[in-house]
């Protein structure tokens, strides 16, 4: 299959690479079907959400145990129900960017982290219910004083 992208032209996929929302991303809820497109093949820390439904739609997803070894996502077991696993650690987590400029000024929302099922590929954007964790942490605060990419 064909699918005009909207950092990547037109790509082929197959449809059991589609990710599954079915209920959506927040803001997004009738969008269901992504694909996760690595931004770098050798490197899987910075991705691309891509809609499978609109060509324009893509968020920048990163890998949150690449900023923070110990980001430790606890879904509420609702949550885990519905993506069909017992444990938190059966599934894949992927953080929201928002890139800014200075890259720094990026933020990152480790408090709403995409969850996958890769058996299943079944996914849902969850609310952890953690204190710890925020909607808006800058990438500098990860890595003070380097040059930090999103």
């Amino acid at each position: 299959m064909k699918l005009r992208t909207k950092y990547f032209g037109e790509i082929d996929y197959e449809k059991d690479e589609l990710i599954t929302f079915p209920k959506g991303l927040f803001g997004f809820e009738d969008e269901h079907a992504f694909l996760l497109i690595p931004f770098q093949a050798d490197n899987h820390t910075l991705f691309c959400l891509q809609s499978a439904q609109t060509s324009s739609l893509a968020f920048v997803l990163m890998d949150p145990f690449s900023l923070s070894p110990s980001y430790a996502p606890m879904p509420q077991s609702v949550d885990l129900e519905f993506l069909e696993v017992e444990e938190s650690q059966d599934l894949s987590y992927y953080t929201m960017c928002v890139v800014k400029n200075p890259v720094s000024e990026s933020t990152v929302n480790l408090k709403c982290p995409v969850a996958i099922n890769a058996h299943t590929r079944k996914a849902q954007q969850v609310i952890l219910d953690s204190e710890e964790y925020h909607m808006r942490h800058r990438l500098a605060e990860f890595h003070p004083g380097e040059d930090v990419s999103c």
